[in-house]
């Protein structure tokens, strides 16, 4: 399993172990006390000596990862994109039946398993993520085409003394609660030393706090613009166009005028993972920032302020390598009620009793 490391300040952590032990002698406002510690820059009263080192920099080794990873498949993007259709911006969202409107509990996969295509993919292979000589990059580049559609965060962040903002895509982004509010944000960077971490994380670690812009197809290349390899103090506000607004009850970040939706947040908490790949090196961190407020465009949410509308909205996915998913078309499916539709224990009990009774003839079948 991957170790992880608890972070207190930007020099020390507290080993799953440590901290084991001190929630068994029940410490109180533990988990508050390593959020207020991980915003800290420095320990008090100690001063680390400054070393000399060979490593290479954050952009360096960025621009060796881009280059295992290509990806950009195509030699000359615009030519190959000349040669497709016109954006079309005039669909509306459109509900499609499911596949087999007649599919019935204990039925398993649906109809469209049954397809040649389907069939003559029936075998799996397992791919070891650290085989000896096997990149890094080439688990990025799986893992991002595997677990799609992804919702895409544009978060806005701005430094302690207002003199930097930064503007950053991530697809690492998840929302895992409602009751608080909770979203997850993943950087493939440590966040310490400074000069190896990403600005975002640098900034949010320092201000506890950002603003996360959801991404829509309208501001789709400015957003896009901004995963730039910028260097530091240069602004994706300016390479994109986009417009910040500085109007947060909470936070002091900019929101994204153009941003149907976005969330002023707070930081929560703040993990950093040993790189398996390089043992000793950490290899990414992991943040939970809390929701503190939500702007929604006029017109893009019912009276209850409980549902978007998708034709206003437009939400952009990501999906694997330079390719992003539209949304226009979806389906419904009601969630089963157990004691209704399932029939209870004695439906529960049928469905178990056939499910054996297909694997004895499928088993009888495999012997002839």
């Amino acid at each position: 399993m991957p170790t992880s490391k608890v972070l207190t300040s930007a020099t020390n952590f507290i080993k799953p172990s440590t901290l084991s032990q001190l929630h068994q002698k029940q410490l109180p406002g533990l988990t508050s006390l390593f959020t207020k510690f991980s915003r800290s820059k420095s320990t008090q009263g100690f001063t680390k000596p400054a070393k000399m080192s060979t490593e290479p920099s954050a952009a360096e080794k960025s621009a060796a990862f881009e280059k295992v990873l290509k990806r950009n498949p195509h030699g000359d993007f615009k030519a190959v994109e000349a040669s497709r259709p016109a954006f079309d911006p005039s669909p509306k969202f459109t509900y499609f039946q499911t596949p087999q409107p007649d599919w019935a509990y204990g039925s398993g996969a649906n109809s469209l398993a049954a397809s040649a295509e389907t069939k003559k993919n029936e075998q799996h292979i397992m791919v070891d993520p650290y085989t000896e000589g096997r990149p890094p990059a080439f688990n990025y580049k799986l893992l991002i085409s595997a677990i799609v559609p992804r919702p895409i965060a544009l978060v806005s962040t701005r430094s302690a003394d207002g003199t930097t903002e930064n503007l950053a895509p991530f697809s690492y982004f998840q929302v895992i609660s409602h009751d608080p509010p909770l979203f997850t944000l993943g950087f493939a960077s440590p966040l310490s030393p400074a000069s190896r971490a990403k600005d975002s994380l640098r900034i949010l670690h320092e201000t506890g706090e950002c603003v996360i812009n959801l991404m829509s197809t309208p501001f789709l290349e400015a957003a896009n613009s901004c995963s730039t390899n910028a260097p530091l103090g240069v602004s994706e506000w300016v390479i994109s166009g986009l417009t910040p607004v500085y109007d947060a009850q909470t936070v002091k970040a900019p929101r994204a005028k153009e941003a149907v939706f976005a969330v002023e947040c707070k930081l929560v908490h703040v993990k950093e993972f040993e790189s398996r790949s390089k043992p000793g090196e950490t290899g990414s961190t992991l943040v939970v920032v809390e929701g503190t407020k939500f702007w929604i465009k006029e017109g893009a949410v019912n009276e209850e302020l409980n549902q978007m509308d998708l034709d206003v909205y437009k939400p952009v996915s990501r999906l694997g390598g330079i390719t992003y998913g539209l949304v226009r078309e979806g389906l419904e499916i009601p969630r089963p009620d157990f004691e209704k539709d399932i029939g209870g224990m004695e439906g529960y009990e049928k469905l178990k009793k056939a499910r054996e009774e297909k694997k004895e003839r499928e088993e009888k079948k495999e012997k002839e």
